[in-house]
């Protein structure tokens, strides 16, 4: 039978989170149940809570960076059980045929992914409920095994900021003799500098504040430039070989442009609004100079990501908060009042009124 189970949600647009009471599936056969012990907020949870992007059905329960134990397995289920600690993030399923699936690359499926929250399930036809709650059912195709070296708090953002930064610069095969400018130091931006510096490129942070120099370095950059300043810029024309953008707001991406090298890439990871102001193309045509874009990372890549998460010490900065104050989080992010990540202890809703 379906089990009750206590998690938050947005009834509307304009309401606050709130408790709410929903049922999760029957295991089925290829099903991992895991009891939710961490859950990272992300600024898509709020996108989608106040229906910016539009598309959402409510009661949402967002939460797409999962952590948490297996209670159980379904009867197919081979690579995993009950005590393992494992992750899942922004999806839980795809049509797996496809071409994009054939390569891993599940969240450029085809016939679109099942997303981890408002989503609607391939095979019951029901609304997907995220990680803002007690328990969640999901394919053992995309459960991640969470490596023991990890603290399993600061591994939860790893799920979405951390994959979104390791899937381009691992695309674009970033190593020691790269020199990669990271724009933006947020949610996603601190995790640009530790995996680019982790990999062995000369790591830069663009930066629209002063000051920030000192915690800069402390995550991995070698040099920090005010993008603001116009001297600063100058100085790092025809420079980089890779930017990473994690900006999630429209900017001018003409000064950035300037700064690539001759065959240099920008990788646009945070926007996903029309480019304002409008891109001159001969940013682009005299430099052969790209941009592109990157959507989060396949399931094997996710591996990929935390094993070597694992292997070099590498997590999110995090700051815990209960389930109860996630209003008031969601506030705080929209002021950029966060390093760098909120992750949420679901042992709090216990205390859920």
């Amino acid at each position: 039978m379906p089990v009750s189970i206590r998690g938050y949600a947005a009834q509307s647009a304009t309401s606050p989170m709130a408790p709410f009471q929903f049922e999760r599936r029957d295991p089925r056969a290829d099903d991992v149940v895991i009891d939710i012990l961490y859950c990272g907020v992300c600024h898509s949870d709020l996108h989608q809570a106040r229906n910016e992007w539009g598309g959402t059905h409510y009661p949402l329960v967002p939460g797409h960076e999962i952590i948490g134990r297996v209670a159980a397995i379904g009867a197919k289920v081979t690579g995993f059980k009950p005590g393992d600690m494992v992750g899942v993030g922004c999806m839980v399923d795809s049509c797996r045929h496809c071409d994009a699936c054939a390569q891993g690359l599940e969240q450029y499926c085809k016939e679109f992914p099942t997303f981890t929250y408002n989503s609607t399930d391939r095979h019951d036809k029901q609304r997907t409920y995220g990680g803002y709650s007690e328990r969640i059912v999901v394919s053992d195709k995309f459960v991640l095994r969470v490596p023991s070296g990890l603290d399993a708090k600061s591994a939860a953002p790893l799920l979405c900021a951390g994959i979104t930064t390791w899937s381009p610069l691992r695309h674009w095969k970033i190593g020691k003799d790269h020199k990669v400018a990271v724009v933006g130091l947020g949610g996603l931006g601190h995790m640009g500098l530790k995996f680019a510096k982790a990999m062995g490129a000369d790591v830069t942070l663009f930066t629209r504040s002063p000051g920030k120099e000192e915690e800069a370095r402390r995550l991995g950059a070698d040099h920090v430039v005010l993008s603001t300043d116009p001297k600063q810029m100058e100085a790092v024309a025809s420079h980089f070989d890779f930017i990473l953008d994690t900006v999630p707001h429209p900017h001018d991406l003409g000064p950035y442009l300037a700064t690539l090298k001759l065959n240099g890439v920008h990788v646009l990871v945070g926007l996903v609004e029309p480019i304002e102001p409008t891109v001159h193309s001969g940013a682009l045509i005299f430099g052969r100079r790209s941009m592109a874009g990157s959507l989060i990372g396949g399931i094997a890549e996710t591996q990929e990501m935390l094993d070597f998460c694992a292997q070099h010490g590498i997590s999110a900065d995090v700051e815990m908060i209960d389930m109860q104050d996630i209003n008031e989080a969601y506030a705080r992010m929209l002021k950029s009042d966060v390093r760098y990540r909120f992750v949420i202890d679901l042992a709090s809703l216990k205390n859920a009124a």
